[in-house]
């Protein structure tokens, strides 16, 4: 297992590399080159930047979050194959560079959603929170506003102001696109992109729609088990896999994440481990549900049972501790200070240190 935490990078992100290299067992970072623009090759100059000023902190890129999809490609417009091209040209020189593992999403419009990024807990840290009824009362167009105002002046991923300022034309582009289209869609572009993927070894690893339903009558396909294992089987390739976020395919409670995991193994490429607290019952009209510490205790989520399925099943891949709470006085992007995500990165080690010490895997195939 490697321990990663994800950054944004200098002039983006309150943490700095040096803060992280101070973080036990953690020994690289998830980054992005946050100011590329969809649709666009990356230079491979930008790529070799980036990647000497981790190495020169200590560290190492570990892997992608995210190469974003131009939003042709999702729709199956005119202009997805030159889109797509430039994909290719980006996933080129990330193998050149010895990069070999892309997180990514296929959601439309939104990247994620929530009614609420600063919710006071008990304790009085903050957190990322949900309530459908409060999503149902907004206009998409009026997101913004609410997710800005609490953003605490840091450009939020999937929310960047020029796209939001389009949020009615995309609305409009994304009109005719249904759940079969859009996934048709994605199978396309997996198709499209495998061969450069297995030259250089490559895994693209999607992340899940957050939350795992369809919000503002947009379509969601990464959701459920049944939906992901169509798509794992659609693209039957070894790159073609997930990331496997707890925290979002935890917002349907239907979902049973460990048999989840069960079932995509050998294709889980990336781990994003989280828990997440529910104040409705299963049954209740409203969904209402915040994010909380990682650990069992509280949240809703048996943490030791899910690190200890992964352990189980042969991951040995990137993992890293999701969106924080805001405590001891920090200031930072919502979900991505330091302070918590440090502290779920040192117990999650610890859980998978247990399963090391308790578990016999020497017959286990690893999934590397």
């Amino acid at each position: 297992m490697e321990m990663t935490l994800r950054w944004y990078g200098t002039g983006f992100d309150s943490v700095t590399l040096q803060q992280i290299r101070q973080v036990p067992g953690v020994h690289g970072v998830i980054t992005t080159l946050y100011d590329s623009v969809p649709g666009d090759a990356w230079e491979l100059s930008a790529i070799q930047k980036i990647k000497k000023e981790v190495q020169d902190a200590g560290l190492k890129i570990a892997g992608i979050e995210s190469v974003n999809i131009h939003d042709d490609i999702k729709i199956g417009g005119g202009d997805r194959d030159k889109y797509i091209e430039n994909y290719i040209k980006t996933l080129e020189r990330l193998g050149q560079e010895d990069i070999h593992m892309v997180c990514y999403n296929f959601m439309p419009v939104f990247d994620w959603t929530r009614s609420e990024l600063a919710r006071v807990c008990e304790d009085g840290s903050t957190v990322l929170a949900y309530n459908s009824k409060a999503i149902d009362g907004v206009k998409p167009e009026e997101m913004f506003a609410s997710i800005d105002k609490d953003s605490n002046g840091f450009i939020l991923p999937g929310w960047e102001p020029e796209r939001m300022a389009r949020v009615k034309e995309l609305f409009q582009m994304y009109k005719e696109v249904d759940e079969e289209k859009l996934f048709n869609n994605l199978v396309y572009f997996l198709k499209a992109i495998m061969p450069v993927c297995d030259k250089y070894n490559i895994d693209m690893a999607i992340h899940p729609d957050d939350p795992a339903w369809p919000v503002f009558g947009l379509p969601r396909i990464i959701t459920s088990q049944d939906k992901v294992c169509r798509m794992l089987k659609a693209v039957d390739n070894p790159h073609n896999g997930l990331t496997f976020c707890t925290g979002s395919y935890g917002t349907n409670r239907k979902n049973d994440l460990c048999e989840f995991i069960k079932a995509a193994q050998g294709r889980i490429h990336f781990a994003h481990v989280r828990n997440l607290k529910f104040n409705t019952a299963i049954d209740d009209p409203v969904l209402d549900f915040q994010e909380s510490a990682h650990l069992s205790s509280t949240g809703s989520f048996d943490m030791f049972k899910i690190v200890k399925t992964l352990y189980e099943t042969g991951f040995d891949g990137i993992i890293r501790p999701d969106h924080g709470r805001m405590i001891w006085g920090e200031k930072a992007m919502p979900g991505y200070g330091l302070y918590d995500r440090a502290l779920g990165a040192t117990y999650l080690q610890g859980l998978w240190e247990a399963c090391e010490k308790t578990i016999d895997r020497s017959n286990v195939k690893l999934y590397r």
